[in-house]
């Protein structure tokens, strides 16, 4: 049976046992945070880990759906992360994936609502209103591929070719192999994004290759096949053959899922904001999302 996640973690803990040279493993603890890095060293290692060659950060932290803080620890573990992801100067294009109008797929566009987008600011306003060392950042959200008729790799590519970013944020609602990570844990990872391949639907890839530029892919994982929730609660059996069929296409989300998207977005904006803008203070951008 195929497990399905989206999470680097999940993947290197299915192969325990299995320790390897061409997938090394880092962990630390930041305040409330705790910080796993996976990273692919080469190829042998993206064919013992199914993933590309780069670095996937794991943040931990407690669940979004019962603890509303934003300035904590938390908060600067995730933007020390991001930041050491993002290139130092340029602009930056930020872009929300997935279907707004479905809670669980949501994180996305009300990611990107929230981020403080500045490219339009004359320099000259800017020093005026005392924000003087503003960095330029554009914010977009896109519908799926049923709803825009585009793959949203296409209409990056055209975005790209008119902004001239140095780097891209995109931000996804992820798929977990666990119920105890759902809403509790943020993937970065430098390796851009294949929407969808979580629920088995997988779009065309977003990173450098097809954009021509850095891709840093942010996601929390929102939902967990049925199947492997069966396979967990059942200590690894697969579905019944009658509803393995049916097991293996339904995804299941929390009943908070509302309450966690929400906060979720309002976590992942804040700290995309504060990487980008050093200068101002996380108070200041907290007005913002």
């Amino acid at each position: 049976m195929q497990i399905r996640t989206d999470l680097a973690l999940e993947q290197r803990e299915l192969m325990a046992g299995k320790a390897t040279d061409n997938v090394q493993v880092r962990k630390r603890r930041h305040g409330a945070a705790e910080i796993t890095e996976v990273e692919v060293c080469n190829a042998a290692g993206e064919k013992e880990l199914g993933k590309p060659q780069g670095k996937y950060i794991t943040v931990e932290i407690p669940e979004f759906a019962h603890d509303s803080e934003l300035l904590d620890g938390r908060l600067t573990a995730m933007t020390e992360t991001l930041c050491s992801l993002l290139p130092k100067d340029g602009a930056v294009l930020v872009a929300g994936l997935g279907n707004p109008d479905i809670t669980p797929d949501a994180l996305g566009p009300r990611t990107a609502r929230g981020v403080f987008a500045t490219r339009h600011i004359d320099k000259t306003l800017a020093q005026s209103l005392g924000f003087s060392e503003l960095r330029e950042v554009c914010a977009v959200s896109f519908g799926v591929l049923g709803q825009t008729g585009m793959e949203t790799a296409e209409a990056l590519r055209g975005m790209v070719g008119t902004v001239h970013p140095c780097a891209v944020i995109t931000v996804d609602a992820l798929a977990s192999r666990s119920l105890s990570r759902l809403g509790k844990t943020v993937q970065l990872t430098d390796t851009g994004i294949t929407p969808g391949s979580g629920v088995g639907n997988s779009r065309a890839r977003i990173d450098r290759e097809t954009l021509g530029v850095p891709v840093i892919a942010v996601g929390v994982p929102t939902v967990v096949d049925a199947a492997t929730l069966i396979h967990d609660f059942t200590d690894g059996h697969a579905p019944h053959e009658a509803y393995a069929k049916e097991a293996d296409t339904m995804m299941v989300t929390p009943r908070e899922v509302d309450t966690l998207v929400r906060r979720a977005s309002r976590f992942l904006s804040l700290a995309i904001n504060c990487a980008l803008q050093p200068a101002l203070e996380p108070e200041l951008l907290l007005n913002i999302v």
